[in-house]
């Protein structure tokens, strides 16, 4: 039988190289975007011409909407793995941040994922063993200035990442977490030269993370080899927080 994973944020840097690593290892897959059509359709191709032997599958819904996880569970059939790789970054000192901003933030990162995979829980019920997997975020552990409000909306995701795998235990679905520090997307292009170099002095291994490491974690946890791990948050950040 085939086994299907859901990729929330599949056309973004990160969830691109998730797709890829678990097309590799034999995942159908359902390619969620929310508003990058394009480039979720360019991915779907890709894989479809590298995998003809496997499923994949266009899935829409923005998570800035209150009802965003309804209509992304309405085009889900049969799931085994639901990987959260979506969200948005947010600068501002929190005295500049509006309430239109919090309540975005908390849609996309907290209230839809958790409400989807509530959604979603029967179909992932129906197999010996299932996952849910977040990309969380260092900040949402270690804190930072002028990102308060994304580095809260990622501690939550981890408290229901802890929450949730005591309560899905039973019904045999592993729940975890990776929690990425500076990893070389386009999302951190808008750094000079000058504060990448401070980022990069503060990194015990002396670099930046890149996208395939996040995604070889995804594998790893989805592979059937992590199965006795749940309610963890794994730091994959160079040594940059310990």
């Amino acid at each position: 039988m085939k086994k299907f994973a859901l990729v929330l944020g599949a056309s973004g840097d990160i969830g691109h190289a998730i797709c890829q690593s678990l097309a590799e290892d034999g995942w159908s897959i359902y390619v969620h975007y929310s508003n990058n059509q394009n480039a979720a359709q360019r991915l779907c191709e890709m894989l479809t011409e590298n995998f003809p032997a496997q499923e994949f599958m266009l899935v829409q819904g923005d998570f800035s909407i209150v009802d965003g996880a309804e209509l992304v569970a309405a085009q889900i059939f049969n799931v085994q793995a639901i990987v959260f790789a979506n969200g948005q970054a947010h600068y501002s000192l929190l005295e500049d941040t509006t309430v239109e901003d919090m309540d975005a933030l908390w849609r996309v990162h907290v209230q839809n994922p958790m409400r989807l995979t509530a959604l979603l829980s029967g179909k992932l019920r129906k197999h010996e063993v299932s996952y849910v997997l977040f990309i969380g975020s260092i900040w949402g552990e270690a804190g930072s200035a002028g990102e308060a409000l994304y580095a809260t909306v990622k501690g939550a995701q981890h408290a229901f990442v802890k929450s949730y795998a005591k309560e899905a235990a039973l019904s045999r679905i592993r729940v975890n977490a990776i929690a990425p520090g500076f990893i070389n997307t386009s999302m951190n292009s808008h750094l000079i030269q000058e504060e990448l170099q401070y980022i990069l002095d503060d990194i015990p291994l002396g670099s930046i993370g890149q996208t395939k490491d996040v995604a070889e974690m995804v594998r790893f946890y989805l592979s059937g080899k992590a199965d006795y791990v749940t309610g963890q948050i794994v730091r994959l950040n160079g040594g940059w927080y310990i």
